[in-house]
């Protein structure tokens, strides 16, 4: 996903005249200085590839905190890529971690879930210690991470690993996640998942209940890369049969790279993410509203603001592809 999304900010750069920065570069370029503070490199496991970087809102009073996972098919990504969405989540008062885990060759499923949910339970049992509030802590991920995000908030058995459980989450945010997708047809992601003996529990769908923390399912109509039918739309339908709370905003226009990408200050033109991700953290946490700075750029509530730019659930689709 890492190349698809540089792919899609890359034609935005060159719309905007900046063709001789690297598309990544742009986005994190975008940020001001002071947008947050920063902490780099906290170890949460012994791997160099288990490490992660949190964002701290200025000023901040035991903020909520998303723990954020990035995409790249489960093969590529690296934390640093991604400062633009932390500084965008700490624009709206919420601390945010972005975690690294690791990839295929080094390592297939499970290996990356469990990195996941290890990252998530640090984060549980120690983010008070900069600040954020361990009650307050919500898991996210785009696209392959989006998977991560949901293994972790809906499959009970990889936080017990770690003294946690999903109970112990606040919410989950699934932007554009590869949630249903058996049997796998994409080549390269059938080593990544054992294929032809890929275990069924390695869905997400295959773990919903009552008892799954609230969710927000975030998707682009125009993705071509993970089917919104086939992945976000039965996990919402799932989720919604087994009266676990789930809101789904749908985005008519926006493809799959640009979810994420418009997260980005340069980009937040091209749809509202960043407002309906925003608002839904801060009106499950416990605290109900955001501090007066942050509240400032909040657009309208998530299951409001889907009416303005969404659309019914396309049918269910036979195509799939990679996350």
């Amino acid at each position: 996903m890492r190349s698809a999304l540089m792919l899609a900010v890359l034609a935005s750069v060159l719309v905007l005249g900046l063709a001789a920065c690297s598309p990544l570069a742009v986005l994190n370029g975008a940020v001001p200085d002071d947008a947050s503070r920063v902490v780099s490199g906290v170890a949460y496991g012994d791997s160099p590839r288990q490490q992660l970087d949190i964002y701290a809102p200025p000023g901040a009073d035991r903020p909520p905190v998303v723990v954020f996972f990035y995409g790249g098919s489960w093969r590529s990504g690296s934390r640093a890529d991604y400062k633009f969405v932390g500084d965008a989540l700490a624009s709206r008062g919420i601390m945010a971690v972005i975690a690294d885990y690791r990839l295929y060759p080094d390592v297939s499923y499970p290996d990356f879930v469990d990195d996941s949910a290890r990252a998530v339970a640090w984060t549980l049992h120690h983010i008070a210690r900069y600040g954020g509030d361990p009650a307050e802590v919500f898991v996210a991920g785009h696209s392959a991470g989006g998977y991560n995000a949901a293994m972790v908030a809906l499959d009970a058995r990889w936080l017990a690993r770690f003294d946690a459980s999903p109970a112990m989450l606040r919410g989950w945010i699934g932007m554009a996640g590869p949630y249903n997708f058996l049997p796998i047809v994409a080549r390269s992601l059938k080593p990544v998942f054992h294929f032809p003996g890929t275990p069924a529990d390695s869905q997400p769908i295959a773990h919903v209940s009552a008892a799954a923390p609230p969710a927000l399912l975030m998707v682009g109509m125009a993705d071509t890369t993970v089917d919104p039918a086939l992945n976000t739309e039965s996990l919402a339908a799932a989720l919604q049969a087994a009266h676990a709370p789930v809101s789904v905003v749908r985005y008519d226009r926006l493809g799959h790279a640009l979810l994420a990408g418009a997260l980005a200050r340069p980009l937040r033109w091209r749809a509202p993410v960043l407002d309906d991700l925003a608002a839904f953290v801060w009106q499950t946490a416990r605290a109900g509203q955001p501090p007066a700075q942050a509240a400032a750029g909040h657009s309208q509530p998530p299951a409001q603001a889907a009416a303005g730019h969404s659309q019914p659930p396309a049918q269910a689709a036979a195509a799939q592809s990679q996350p």
